[in-house]
């Protein structure tokens, strides 16, 4: 029988759902620049994994350390899909979905990085 999966604190989370559609966006530009693909790529599994780490951290300070680091790594992902878009290494329409959502990500992150 399929036993129902645990929600974990960071389930409970929209930025959590958010920086997931922030990496999905980011992989879908298909960034030709290796270097840009990958930095981009490895900036938004980041996003993902320190907002997650926010989740379960216990103390208002270290939630608030946790998700900063996701904020700084959202806008370091969105930068570096800006600039391919800007040296013809990825869509301009794909580069602009990264933007929107990771507006919508640094919003979120930035009401929960607070003390």
């Amino acid at each position: 029988m399929n036993e129902p999966l645990p929600v974990l604190p960071h389930h409970k989370l929209i930025a959590f759902s958010v920086a997931k559609d922030l990496l999905l966006a980011v992989r879908n530009c298909r960034i030709r620049d290796a270097k840009l693909r990958d930095e981009a790529l490895r900036s938004s599994k980041s996003a993902c994994l320190n907002t997650a780490e926010g989740a379960g951290r216990v103390t208002r300070a270290d939630k608030a350390r946790a998700f900063a680091i996701a904020r700084a790594e959202a806008v370091e992902a969105a930068a570096a899909v800006e600039i391919a878009a800007l040296c013809g290494d990825c869509g301009e329409a794909e580069a602009a979905a990264v933007a929107r959502i990771a507006d919508r990500l640094v919003a979120l992150l930035t009401g929960l990085c607070r003390p």
